[in-house]
């Protein structure tokens, strides 16, 4: 999508984003997202991201994001430990090593940004 537009994000259909086996840690969580829109020089992206139960395991891009429904607790290699809700925006750097435990499925709206070349 190239213009300006507004959606319901409960009610956009999601494709399946297959997890990588060496991600899983317990349970049979699944994956399914929609990139609304990307740069075209792809250093930035828009979407939408679904993940249901489970306990994965994953390395960030520097992503701001917002929950729309679900909760999950993201564990930051030494940093913070998040819980997050509906509602709740959160922000992650590049090279974060994560856990997340996945409570309830987790649909958020996020932007992501990744460095250039120079940094």
């Amino acid at each position: 999508m190239t213009n300006s537009f507004a959606l319901h994000i409960p009610d956009v259909e999601l494709e399946p984003e297959p997890l990588d086996p060496s991600q899983i840690i317990s349970g049979d969580p699944e994956v399914t997202g929609k990139v609304l829109w990307e740069s075209e020089d792809g250093r930035q992206a828009r979407g939408i991201w679904q993940i249901t139960p489970g306990v994965v395991s994953d390395t960030e891009a520097d992503e701001l994001f917002v929950v729309i429904s679900g909760r999950a607790t993201v564990e930051i290699a030494d940093g913070p430990t998040l819980e997050v809700g509906p509602g709740d925006l959160a922000v992650l750097h590049e090279g974060d090593r994560t856990i997340w435990t996945v409570h309830e499925t987790l649909r958020k709206a996020y932007v992501i940004t990744s460095p250039g070349e120079d940094g």
